[in-house]
């Protein structure tokens, strides 16, 4: 039976059908050849790229030349614990069932597609009720595993016994991760230590350009110049939406493609481009002109007010430049100001710029380019009963400045921790609010139970008394405070500007 889904119909069956990410493909026929001569250091693969760039079809095209079968899973299948069990962890570590007598038995891929979007935690369920459930002698309803309970402590123990190669897929890693800024990095490093990480890119024009060409022509199409260059042009480099497309634009020709036809059903039929909040951002903070940084923001399925509250608490984690971290405030400030002129007047200019200030402040302020790895994380003070920082702080602070609890929690505190996050050994803002060693390390974002804040607190305690005892007469906070932003003010009494 012939594929109706040209996706399907067209995935390249060998590597030799395939394009771009000749380097990665390189890594991962490299991994794969080691497994011939027994297990690997690192067992696993982690592909990583956005959707439509091939991250399975490699894989699978890869094992297919050389002889091995696949057993996949993806976001469609059940990948609790038992399923994940039931489907992989058992045949990795056994023999493959396809043996030749006096042969090297071939091997197995376990291919997990989409491992992003597994949820839960690593916590581990009882051998004893997963075998139950693998065998089906299980008939208490009561004990069936729901969702993708379990998944990713059974994807740990797959990857920690595995005896056949294991390649995972995904477009965003901190989705298997988790996005609990206090458990993430421990996610990550228990999965890492199994395996080798590969980043794939965006297909090429070229690239794009080919692979049309063999699909039309498979097809019995033919296409004008034109056509091509206009379908490419406006593709982001996805290659099963190109293919789709094609398919799309072919039902309504008789054998040949215009540019006309194509340019119409664009214009009609604009792909969704909106994105996941933490790529988003990290396409928004490497961002390094201001229309390519309100495009990205834009992308955003956040509103503008969540903007500035996403941008004001990764601004500080992100950059690592004071003069930076000043500006991007300063820009988020003007930002919130102009957005709340929405509900005094009908003038819509304060609200264009309200609602971009805030993707600017995350992009143009910082005078070098954002490398590495970005980790945003989701802002603490939007969770609902978020306890993340002391209450006694939270109380500090509204009363030392005369506000609200509300408002140190959505625009004081989120400023406050991103300087002491990475300054926890100065002690200067603890000592002026007088907080206790507790409420230092709080705001720190440093766990109580480490030695090395224990040691931190003990060194606060030892200045604050010195403090104390040497301060004739206590100066009110409030007053420090004032005489600080007066000489901001004074600064920028001038003509004002965004940045």
């Amino acid at each position: 039976m012939v594929a109706s889904d040209w996706t399907e119909r067209h995935r390249p069956a060998s590597e030799r059908q395939l394009e771009g990410n000749e380097a990665q493909r390189k890594k991962i026929r490299t991994w794969l050849d080691q497994w011939q001569d027994g297990i690997p250091d690192k067992p696993g693969i982690l592909l990583i790229g956005p959707p439509g760039v091939g991250k399975t079809t490699v894989a699978r095209a890869v094992a297919a030349d050389m002889g091995w079968q696949v057993i996949e899973l993806n976001a469609s299948d059940s990948r609790n614990a038992g399923a994940i069990r039931k489907a992989a962890t058992h045949a990795s570590t056994h023999g493959s069932l396809f043996m030749t007598p006096g042969k090297k038995p071939p091997k197995t891929l376990i291919l997990l597609d989409e491992v992003d979007h597994l949820s839960g935690g690593l916590r581990a369920i009882s051998t004893e009720r997963i075998s139950s459930l693998v065998s089906g002698e299980n008939t208490d309803n009561s004990k069936e595993l729901k969702g993708d309970s379990g998944g990713k402590a059974e994807l740990l123990n797959l990857l920690s016994n595995t005896r056949q190669p294991v390649i995972l897929a995904c477009n965003d890693e901190m989705g298997l991760w988790g996005r609990t800024s206090s458990t993430w990095r421990t996610a990550r490093d228990r999965f890492t230590r199994h395996l080798i990480t590969i980043r794939f890119d965006r297909a090429s024009d070229e690239a794009l350009r080919r692979i049309a060409m063999r699909v039309i022509k498979e097809e019995g199409f033919t296409a004008d110049p034109g056509a091509i260059d206009e379908l490419v042009s406006n593709n982001p480099g996805d290659l099963r939406a190109l293919v789709r497309d094609l398919q799309v634009m072919c039902t309504l020709v008789d054998s040949n493609l215009t540019k006309e036809l194509v340019r119409e059903n664009i214009e009609t039929g604009v792909r969704d481009t909106t994105v996941e909040i933490f790529p988003g951002l990290d396409v928004l903070y490497r961002s390094r002109t201001a229309t390519k940084a309100m495009t990205a923001a834009r992308s955003l399925d956040k509103s503008p007010d969540d903007m500035v509250a996403w941008i004001s608490w990764n601004n500080g984690v992100v950059f690592t430049e004071k003069e930076a971290i000043r500006r991007g405030s300063y820009s988020l400030s003007l930002a919130d100001q102009l957005l709340t002129t929405r509900f005094r007047n009908t003038a819509h200019r304060s609200w264009y710029w309200g609602s971009n200030l805030a993707g600017l402040s995350a992009s143009v302020t910082t005078s070098k380019p954002v490398e590495g790895r970005i980790f945003c994380t989701y802002p603490g003070f939007l969770r609902r009963g978020s306890s993340w920082v002391k209450k006694s702080v939270v109380n500090r602070l509204a009363e030392t400045c005369g506000c609200s609890t509300k408002a140190v929690r959505e625009e004081l505190l989120p400023a406050l921790v991103a300087v002491q996050s990475d300054n926890s050994e100065d002690f200067s803002i603890s000592m002026a609010l007088q907080l206790s060693p507790e409420e230092h390390a709080a705001i720190s974002g440093l766990k109580l139970s480490h030695r090395s804040t224990k040691k931190l607190m003990e060194n606060y305690a030892i200045e604050l008394e010195n403090l104390l005892s040497i301060k004739d007469v206590e100066e009110p906070v409030s007053e420090g405070l004032i005489e600080d932003l007066s000489e901001e003010e004074n600064k920028d009494s001038g003509q004002k500007t965004l940045f």
